[in-house]
């Protein structure tokens, strides 16, 4: 895991961020254990209530599970879970935004293509 925080995002964030990406990247594999709240707190230099929070949105969300007195590790789906969210995430976040701008711009819809066809 990266263990650069900016300023940018608050920390629990960052910190929620850090792990989708690993899960993504493939960096944490399904079942595999992730560093334990105190863990988060000691590397990162913050209070753990700050890891807890980016690690408790996880956990509601299913990405990643609680075993008592064991820690917590990367749930089964977590990539099916975390792809699904950002795909629905993705026309509101990306496409719209890039429409508008286009249409500020006066870019049509076949220049539009063309230049996604160009970086493709």
């Amino acid at each position: 895991m990266n263990n650069y925080l900016d300023g940018e995002k608050p920390i629990f964030q960052q910190i929620k961020e850090q792990i989708e990406h690993a899960i993504l990247d493939g960096h944490m594999g399904p079942e595999e254990r992730i560093p334990s709240i105190n863990e988060f707190a000691k590397e990162y230099q913050i209070n753990p209530a700050t890891a807890n929070k980016g690690v408790n949105e996880l956990v509601d969300r299913g990405i990643i599970y609680k075993k008592r007195g064991v820690g917590m590790f990367v749930s089964s789906n977590a990539v099916e879970l975390l792809i699904e969210e950002r795909k629905e995430n993705f026309e509101v976040s990306y496409i719209q935004p890039l429409i508008n701008e286009a249409e500020r711009l006066g870019i049509t819809i076949d220049q539009l293509m063309t230049m996604i066809g160009r970086k493709l």
